[in-house]
């Protein structure tokens, strides 16, 4: 099971620039607004662009969706570390919580 991380430890680990950020929902929604320096990665392209995106399997890689109750960062992390990524990281809050404590994001 993915290990969870806090939003205090995650916003510690965005602003001193020691973790990568994904974002599981992708498309619209990642245009519309994502965690500061996100990339767009959904289930689908896990296979297909892991390796191009984040090449580094150590570092620590914190995955995130709208909300709780959404299972695509879920499915993001376990398809991460069915490729070996051993650092990977469920924002089980998401990005929800992040705007709802006055967080910046970043858009487009």
């Amino acid at each position: 099971m993915t290990t969870l991380i806090s939003r205090d430890d995650l916003r510690k680990h965005v602003d001193e620039g020691a973790v990568t950020v994904v974002d599981a929902l992708g498309g619209g929604y990642y245009e519309q607004q994502h965690l500061p320096g996100a990339l767009a990665l959904t289930a689908d392209e896990v296979a297909d662009r892991a390796t191009e995106l984040l090449p580094d399997k150590d570092a620590l890689i914190a995955v995130y969706c709208s909300n709780p109750a959404c299972g695509n960062s879920q499915a993001v992390a376990n398809a991460l570390e069915g490729l070996g990524y051993t650092q990977v990281r469920k924002y089980r809050e998401g990005i929800q919580d992040w705007v709802e404590a006055g967080l910046p994001v970043d858009k487009g």
